[in-house]
């Protein structure tokens, strides 16, 4: 085992720790370990979208009823966050990590049981409950047990099963959905959550600081969680109800009168959920911006880019997400490597250089058309994997990093609650970009092909379909018409994608800027000397 000497924020020097002593606390399993937990909750960002229309087929669930499958799971994950990251600072994150091990597998076999979408929809927030307690707890245990020589890589290998998970959700999906059952998507947590158990009880041991929170900040939970709830709402249904409705802007004014509260209220708690003294370390708030923009790109043209593959390209689940491969293998190659460079120059120019390769990949992908060849798709996807990689481990190392000990797990909560914040506003954002440009250029450019003129309400539902690809073509259209829809449907979109990904490569540009005010973290020498419990 280790000493027990503890660290107190602020100390000048950081105790070393003895070497572990066989299984129980050895850094390079403890990474294993929660990478089997980071597993299950990655993969099910983006795998459950595949068995969406499977799902609702099977439960006769309404469009309505199948958006909340994904929007219950991202509300309850981003809503907890960072008040889970706190448990963990409270009770141990070995501890909060195999609760949500072991919730998150459970109610992801309650889904799977499930007869009826309100069940189901119930058990996905309970899903996202407790892979809120699962991330944050994660980036915990790596932060206190690893040296801070090390924790960059551990952290990049972090980063790559994140990426990995994330963007291999759709193969797997479809394989499953395809092959076996929907359930089966869900089923798939059940061994892998057993083994992260058995594993942690194992292996995990808990690192706490001297000075760790003793008490929760409930009017802060209370008002962080009504500030994120309201954001994430209002960011949900933009699609349904425009930016510009009242309701929308109801929402967003409901969310900054909370997150004002809460600030206010940060600075008179004895105990604050989200102490304000973290965001005077430039870098840690540089990291937290970072990765909002980081993933505002990237969660928001992946979502263009399957709708891209499988309606105009016509792929299937399957082959969609064999054709992003050149994504999800750069990723895995890049973000190991990338925690090595970044261990040895510090995270400034690594993450500069790769938020313009990003913007240069975005720009690239703008360029994307109907006819564009699986080599041109593979050597932007390849590229932004390679400029997203760096991102992800370096910001992640940038803000846990930067946070005292007694707050790595509320650090590792607001690393993850930026992702899904920048995440939910990309997608609706660029959503909100496509949706603009088609219906500026679609009536113009199906009166040029010489179709017969549409009604209003007509024109609205074509825009619709057309705002995913699917050229909208009614039943006993005659071929020759059925093919200039499919044209002029194709082009529009894809006129839409590019301009959306022209607005994710400015948005990298600025990212770049904001990489510039990174750097090592300040409290990174802490983490392997902390006690065991």
């Amino acid at each position: 085992m280790t000493s027990e000497t503890t660290i107190a924020h602020g100390a000048p020097e950081p105790p070393v720790p003895d070497p572990p002593k066989g299984l129980r606390g050895h850094p390079w399993l403890t990474l294993l370990t929660v990478g089997f937990g980071v597993t299950m909750v990655a993969l099910d960002g983006t795998i459950v979208a595949i068995a969406n229309p499977a799902i609702a087929e099977d439960l006769h669930a309404s469009l309505a009823d199948a958006q909340w499958i994904t929007n219950g799971y991202l509300l309850a994950l981003a809503v907890s966050l960072i008040t889970a990251g706190k448990l963990g600072d409270r009770f141990g994150h070995r501890q909060t990590f195999l609760i949500g091990v072991v919730g998150f597998a459970t109610s992801s076999a309650a889904i799977a049981l499930s007869g009826s979408v309100s069940l189901l929809v119930t058990f996905r927030v309970l899903q996202g409950l407790f892979g809120a307690l699962l991330m944050p707890a994660a980036l915990g245990l790596l932060r206190a047990t690893f040296p801070a020589e090390k924790l960059n890589m551990a952290i990049g290998i972090w980063g790559m099963v994140v990426g990995a998970s994330t963007a291999g959700g759709p193969i797997v999906g479809g394989l499953l959905v395809e092959h076996v059952n929907w359930q089966s998507v869900f089923y798939i947590n059940v061994p892998v959550g057993a083994l992260a158990l058995v594993l942690g009880l194992v292996i995990l041991v808990d690192h706490r600081a001297e000075n760790a929170p003793r008490s929760f900040d409930i009017p802060g939970i209370a008002l962080l969680s009504g500030a994120m709830f309201c954001l994430i709402w209002a960011v949900i249904k933009s699609g349904d109800w425009q930016w510009g409705d009242s309701r929308t802007l109801g929402f967003l004014a409901l969310a900054a009168v909370c997150f004002a509260l809460f600030a206010f209220w940060e600075t008179r708690s004895r105990e604050p959920l989200l102490p304000l003294r973290m965001f005077r370390s430039i870098p840690l708030s540089a990291g937290t911006v970072l990765m909002v923009l980081m993933a505002f790109g990237f969660m928001g043209g992946l979502f263009f880019v399957t709708f891209y593959l499988q309606n105009v390209h016509g792929m299937s689940p399957v082959d969609s997400g064999l054709h992003l491969l050149p994504l999800t293998g750069m990723m895995i190659v890049a973000s190991p490597v990338a925690g090595g460079v970044i261990t040895k120059v510090g995270p400034r120019i690594p993450m500069v250089v790769a938020m313009l390769l990003t913007a240069v990949a975005m720009f690239g992908a703008s360029t994307l058309d109907v006819d564009s060849s699986t080599g041109e798709m593979s050597l932007w996807f390849g590229l932004l994997g390679l400029g997203l990689a760096p991102v992800m481990v370096g910001a992640t190392e940038v803000i846990v990093g930067n946070a005292p000990l007694e707050l790595a797990g509320v650090a590792g909560g607001l690393q993850q609650a930026s992702m899904q914040v920048g995440g939910s506003i990309g997608t609706a954002a660029l959503g909100a970009v496509m949706a603009a440009k088609v219906d500026d250029a679609l009536p113009g450019s199906w009166q040029r092909a010489g179709l017969p003129p549409l009604t209003g309400t007509q024109l609205d539902k074509a825009s619709e379909a057309v705002e995913v690809g699917k050229p909208p073509i009614a039943p006993g259209t005659q071929p020759e018409i059925a093919a200039k829809i499919t044209g002029v449907a194709h082009d529009t979109f894809v006129s839409g994608m590019s301009l959306a990904f022209v607005v994710a490569g400015v948005v990298s540009l600025v990212a770049a800027g904001v990489a510039a005010f990174t750097k090592r973290g300040a409290n990174a020498e802490a983490g392997a000397g902390a006690a065991h419990i």
